[in-house]
């Protein structure tokens, strides 16, 4: 394994507990069903999954994999982190939801795991994590059943490019947009869940993705694209100067006169012929 990838598993086990406690997270919501699940977007685009077998790429400890669950679905969710699929597991039990986890890097999955897919789903902050995207396209091909198919709901590339400290009050240029075998190297402060937990892992390793390599490396693995839709709002503070449409709304825009200027984040779907 990539000794990078390897840093960022041991920061996701140090995560996973600072995660589950976390108000962001809000799991004791989440479990009376008190708040939404998942995001309207997800559930309209990929929609109905009732009695369908859904593989969830890079779960963390299980909460969507778990939502698709309630809505009918038959699901595996997969995650880097042993810790996280431990409290996936546990999820599950509490709540009485039938899941399958598997502790595995999304490279290298087809060994740790069999079967198709007619569904395979993965969303917000995933693939920023993996270093061979060309490879996590043929992954996510291998995957899905034929006349199934590949949905993504991720941050737009575009957006990365922008500056995220703490002290931007505008948006102004500070990333790569291109892609790049070396990755940014952030040090590591608490967690985005929770900036001031204590964690030991001193960075954190992200890879920048361009839309066409996104798209041209499903292309090459043989899905078709359906369709690309690209959104001008996320679903968390990506800039400091962010506004929430609504309080709780979990939906954040750019601040006006740029609220509907630029492309924040996209949704993809993809089959397979």
């Amino acid at each position: 394994m990539d000794p990078r990838v390897a840093a960022n598993r041991a920061l996701w086990d140090e995560w996973t507990p600072i995660h589950v406690r976390s108000a962001f997270y809000d799991v004791e919501g989440w479990k009376s069903g008190s708040r939404a699940d998942l995001y309207p977007l997800l559930v309209d685009e990929v929609g109905d999954v009732t009695g369908k077998d859904l593989l969830h790429l890079q779960c963390h400890f299980g909460l969507d994999t778990l939502a698709w669950a309630r809505r009918g679905a038959r699901v595996t969710g997969i995650d880097i982190s042993e810790r996280g699929i431990e409290q996936a597991r546990l999820l599950a039990a509490e709540t009485g939801l039938e899941a399958t986890f598997v502790v595995a890097d999304v490279a290298e999955l087809p060994d740790h795991l069999e079967g198709q897919f007619d569904v395979v789903f993965t969303s917000f902050g995933a693939i920023n994590w993996l270093p061979d995207l060309p490879r996590w396209a043929e992954v996510v091909a291998h995957f899905v059943r034929p006349g199934g198919f590949f949905y993504i709901a991720e941050a737009h590339p575009f957006a990365w490019a922008f500056d995220d400290d703490d002290t931007a009050t505008e948006l102004r240029l500070h990333y790569h947009y291109w892609p790049s075998p070396d990755p940014l190297v952030f040090p590591n402060e608490g967690s985005y869940a929770d900036p001031d937990a204590p964690v030991e892992a001193p960075f954190e390793y992200a890879w920048q993705h361009s839309m066409g390599e996104i798209v041209s490396s499903l292309a090459a693995a043989g899905l078709r694209i359906e369709y690309l839709h690209e959104h001008p709002w996320v679903p968390w503070k990506m800039f400091p100067f962010m506004v929430e449409t609504e309080p709780g709304s979990g939906v954040w825009r750019l601040p006006e006169p740029d609220d509907a200027r630029l492309p924040l984040l996209f949704s993809l779907k993809a089959t397979k012929p």
